[in-house]
């Protein structure tokens, strides 16, 4: 690891604007049938186990790359969210697939990161999301910069030092580098009402 902070706080907090039964338009890279990244998760909760339930540990169904959020159901208008799909079809079918190697782990404050590289392709993808939010919308919420591509493997559930979390992955010894091929992007009804995020896809839209 490359940083290691020396307390842990809790990732479940909720955000403004979340509550309970709240629904995110969001996009996100997912792996749905991507073996070497389940492999790879399944390693680090195996290492990460022993300390019990402070972390949340992503089952694979769950596993993503967060890219770039719209708005809340309710508050986002359903036409527009089909009209930014149609018009990412057509951007992102000019962005080739490409593949991603997944880690090593950083921990954060509130989780157990795996960076991804070469992290080009990825921002590609989202500054296409992001050209097509604003051809519909206009104004593209978030900001485009601070963006740092990543996958979770596992979330803080509470606060606490974060010394053991450390030592569990300084013991820890991956089997061989995690390769996954990204050939689209997928428009997705987010919740975290379980403390994790779980969701419903509205739209997956091919890659070039």
């Amino acid at each position: 690891m490359t940083t290691q902070p020396e307390t842990m706080r809790n990732h479940w907090w909720w955000r403004p604007g979340w509550s309970v039964g709240r629904r995110f338009y969001t996009w996100h890279l997912t792996f749905e049938g991507q073996d070497d990244v389940h492999r790879l998760a399944a390693e680090y909760r195996a290492a990460l186990a022993p300390l019990g339930d402070i972390l949340t540990p992503i089952p694979d169904r769950w596993l993503h790359l967060t890219m770039q959020g719209i708005g809340f159901v309710g508050e986002a208008k359903e036409q527009d969210i089909h009209a930014i799909v149609d018009v990412a079809r057509a951007r992102l079918a000019a962005v080739p697939a490409f593949s991603l190697q997944i880690g090593p782990e950083i921990l954060d404050p509130e989780a157990v990161l795996l960076h991804v590289h070469p992290d080009g392709p990825v921002r590609d993808v989202r500054n296409a999301i992001r050209d097509a939010i604003g051809d519909v919308l206009g104004d593209v919420p978030e900001k485009a910069e601070g963006f740092t591509p990543h996958v979770s493997v596992a979330y803080s559930a509470g606060d606490g030092p974060a010394e053991p979390i450390a030592q569990a992955l300084a013991g820890l010894s991956l089997m061989r580098p995690t390769q996954a091929r990204i050939s689209g992007a997928e428009l997705i009804v987010l919740h975290r009402d379980n403390q994790m995020y779980e969701w419903k896809s509205f739209a997956t839209v091919p890659l070039g």
